[in-house]
């Protein structure tokens, strides 16, 4: 009696495993996967730049001149964080490098904005201006503070992207 019912459980385990891949089955049919899609759409932050130029105690900055393989995929401006602005793109090798401004006293700016990296005590000039080089677990960064505000380019990519994204920073006060 005792065989037959364990032949019943290994039979019914069988049956269900039948049933959940059948499941499968159809759901990988109706999910589209298209590998030929565009994975990220670019945003369109030039309303927010204006709105956050216009409201910030310091020039917000932007990047001018980066090819069409950057894609703006972040955009936010949070005056109640310290006039916080954060600006995130997908540079051309698929890496996360966000430009961060803040008016946050910098030792507790930086170590929230690049997920807890430490400054390594070198510098590195980018298009004449000095930046501390930053590295950490998650994000590596080039980190200035002028006009009142800390400016933070931070992200999973190569110093030498983080330096192509700070070199391009410009501001333009809206009139």
């Amino acid at each position: 009696m005792a065989a037959k019912r364990g032949r019943q459980t290994v039979r019914g385990m069988f049956q269900s495993l039948g049933v959940i891949m059948v499941a499968a089955g159809v759901m990988y049919l109706f999910i589209p996967h298209d590998e030929d899609a565009e994975p990220v759409k670019a945003k369109d932050y030039r309303v927010e730049l204006v709105t956050a130029q216009r409201a910030a105690p310091y020039p917000v900055l932007a990047p001018e001149g980066l090819g069409d393989d950057w894609k703006a995929t972040v955009v936010s401006y949070k005056r109640e964080q310290g006039n916080a602005w954060q600006l995130g793109f997908l540079s051309p090798d698929t890496q996360y490098v966000s430009v961060n401004q803040a008016t946050t006293e910098p030792g507790k700016f930086v170590p929230k904005v690049t997920h807890q990296a430490k400054d390594t005590g070198k510098t590195q000039t980018v298009a004449g201006q000095v930046w501390q080089r930053w590295e950490g677990p998650k994000y590596d960064a080039l980190v200035r503070t002028e006009d009142g505000a800390t400016t933070v380019v931070a992200g999973t990519a190569s110093f030498e992207r983080l330096a192509e994204m700070a070199g391009a920073l410009r501001s333009q006060r809206p009139a």
